[in-house]
């Protein structure tokens, strides 16, 4: 007659095997998701991320020094790639700001003609100008555009690439400014919604890489030198142009 404490005995003793092959396996599947996916990947960000990077503000500045809008987006690449990428996309590189075409923009803004080329204002990072400024025109006024503001850093990283920091935002109308009294551009408080269009664009047209940085914003609202409110969830998208 066998003896139920012996098959007691061989089924804890099973269990006990199992239990152990399936710990084995976890341990396992999560060794080679760390060593062969998580670490390597931390390790080729922080290895290749852009020096520039490393001191890099997070607001620009109007001319009179007055915080200005926020740097939302980043781009790794030569400037001929930025501008074919941006020209492929749809966007339209602004007109210098001269006096001429400050009246253009005015008289097409009264009558509601197209400027698909309107002169930006000049905001200031790295102590200078804008190098690039870019934008697309909603709907035939030149009151309402995206546009996006970029500076290049004198850094280059490991293949001689510069990084340009760039501040995306939303046109809404024009009007004067909360802070100075200047006539200005009004923009939209979701500025988000703006940094993630300008990734779409890219998406569909070119090919990128993309890292994010988080809490690369402090303070998650605020106001730009015209008085505006936005907000934002304070990351900042590192694009690589390939």
């Amino acid at each position: 007659m066998p003896d139920p404490g012996s098959n007691q005995g061989h089924s804890f003793a099973r269990r006990l095997l199992l239990h152990g092959i399936a710990g084995l396996a976890a341990a396992g599947i999560g060794y080679y998701a760390v060593a062969y996916g998580l670490l390597p990947g931390l390790w080729r960000y922080f290895e290749h991320r852009h020096p520039a990077l490393e001191t890099l503000a997070n607001r620009t500045a109007t001319i009179d020094g007055i915080p200005g809008d926020p740097i939302n987006v980043a781009v790794v690449g030569g400037e001929a790639e930025l501008q074919r990428a941006l020209l492929s996309c749809g966007w339209e590189p602004a007109d210098r700001a001269t006096f001429t075409a400050a009246l253009r923009i005015a008289t097409d803004s009264v009558v509601h003609r197209p400027y698909d080329t309107a002169p930006v204002s000049g905001l200031y990072f790295w102590g200078r100008k804008q190098d690039l400024a870019f934008e697309q025109m909603i709907g035939g006024d030149p009151r309402r555009r995206h546009h996006v503001r970029f500076w290049r850093s004198a850094e280059v990283d490991a293949a001689g690439r510069p990084l340009w920091v760039g501040a995306a935002t939303l046109d809404t109308r024009a009007g004067i400014s909360h802070r100075t009294g200047q006539i200005t551009h009004h923009i939209d408080a979701a500025i988000d919604q703006e940094r993630d269009k300008l990734l779409a664009d890219f998406g569909r047209e070119i090919t990128t890489t993309v890292e994010w940085i988080d809490s690369f914003q402090s303070a998650l609202r605020g106001k730009n030198g015209g008085g505006d409110p936005y907000y934002t969830d304070g990351r900042l998208p590192v694009v690589t142009l390939n």
